[in-house]
Formats: structure tokens, C-alpha cells, sequence
């Protein structure tokens, strides 16, 4: 994990936990849409704001064996301070928690692994297995210190053809009515500064020409600011 400069020299920080978001774009004829939802009002963190499916890593996401991995161009980008296990169950947490999150999965149709999480063990149970090489990384972020909670969270962006399979309603377990929305009705929401900049993100890289390799940008606090670096 990456420590800032502000993380060294101030006792007491709270270190940031790892966590992975998913931006899933459908591009079916018409404008671009991305898949939102608003966060409950009894949520301890970004309580009634618009998000993206997302949260922090669990120890069982690296344990999950994938037939199809990140790209190489992918896996160079997430591992940056971490191991290219850890970088995998990034993305493998953001599969997670879209699942869990909207009823959504990413994967395909093959033999389910066998688990002792019981988070995946729900996902394999409808014969779906996680697929990674679909997933871009479009950006990292740093919580600034001082805050209640803390997470170093990478975005990754797939198309929504990713998608094997969604549940009814009933198993969307945090976000209330997730949407499809245009990037104009996003940003019309309330919405977490870091998502807004995200989606300006989003938008460059619909917009890129096939094959176009964009830099991702990294938001951390350094020396009392917040700072934007490009990660390769």
C-alpha cells in the first residue's frame, strides 16, 4: 500500500483500507450511461450519496482462482505498490461488490470453485464465474486524513456486455435503486467529489479513439493538498 507523505509524519492517522469500484458503461445506441445508486441515510460513510458499486477488499477476494485475468497493461497499472495477487483481488472485490451491491455479474458461464467465503459462495451459486480480462483501471484514490474512514480505492471501468447475468431486486443489499444514467443526469445528483472527477474521467476515455493508452490519474493528500498524479 502507498503511504503519503502527511501518513508518515502525523501520529495517528487512520491507514486507508483497500477497496475497488466498478463503473459500468452501456453504450446500446443513444448517449453513454453509467450504472448508479444512492447510498442509504443511515450509511457511516457517503450517507445519501450517488456511487458508483463499490467497497473495500476482503481477505477471501484473493483466494479466487480466475481462468481469465486481468491484462497485462491492467494488472502493470493495479499492482503499483502491491503484489500482482493483491492487484487481482481488487478487481475481484469489485466484481463483489457490484454483485452484491445490484444483483449484477460479471463472469460467464463454467465450473464454480469451491470457497469458504460466503460472499463468492452466493455468486457461484447461479453458476457464474468472475471473468477480469474485461476491466480497465481509469483511476486510484486516497481518502484524505482525517476522516472517519479511510480506503485506497481503484476504479475500474467495464462495458456493461461484461454482464452474464442480473438478479431481481431482491438481492440488492446497500444501494437503493440503482440506475442506468446519462453522464449529464449524474452529475445533476449529489454526488462525492472523487465520483464527480471519475466520471469526467469517463467521459475522456468514451470519447478516446480505439486503442488510445490514457494514463490513469491517482488523488492523494500530499504535503497539506490534494494532489492528481498519472499512473502509466
Amino acid at each position: 500500500m502507498v503511504m503519503t507523505d502527511d501518513e508518515k509524519i502525523v501520529p495517528g492517522v487512520l491507514r486507508p483500507k483497500d477497496a475497488a469500484t466498478l463503473i459500468l458503461v452501456k453504450r446500446d445506441g443513444g448517449e453513454a450511461r453509467v450504472l448508479m445508486g444512492c447510498r442509504g441515510a443511515g450509511m457511516a460513510f457517503m450517507a445519501n450519496k450517488y456511487v458508483f458499486p463499490g467497497g473495500r477488499m476482503d481477505p477471501g477476494d484473493q483466494r479466487i482462482a480466475v481462468a481469465r485475468d486481468l491484462k497485462p497493461e491492467v494488472m502493470a497499472r493495479v499492482s503499483l505498490g502491491v503484489t500482482s495477487s493483491r492487484a487481482r483481488g481488487l478487481a475481484l472485490a469489485a466484481i463483489r461488490e457490484t454483485f452484491e451491491e445490484t444483483g449484477i455479474l460479471i463472469g460467464e458461464r463454467g465450473p464454480v470453485p469451491r470457497t469458504r467465503s460466503p460472499a463468492w459462495a452466493k455468486f457461484f451459486a447461479h453458476g457464474f464465474v468472475p471473468r477480469l480480462d474485461t476491466l480497465e483501471m481509469i483511476a486510484r484514490a486516497i481518502t484524505p486524513p482525517n476522516r472517519t474512514r479511510r480506503f485506497d480505492a481503484r476504479f475500474f471501468m467495464a462495458d456493461a456486455s461484461a454482464i452474464a447475468h442480473t438478479l431481481d431486486a431482491s438481492h440488492h443489499e446497500e444501494l437503493l435503486k440503482p440506475s442506468w444514467l446519462t453522464l449529464g443526469e449524474a452529475r445533476a445528483l449529489d454526488l462525492p467529489g472523487i465520483t464527480r472527477r471519475v466520471l469526467d474521467e469517463v467521459e475522456l476515455r468514451l470519447a478516446d479513439a480505439p486503442g488510445t493508452a490514457r494514463p490513469a490519474p491517482f488523488f492523494r493528500f500530499l504535503r497539506g493538498k490534494t494532489q492528481e498524479t498519472a499512473i502509466p
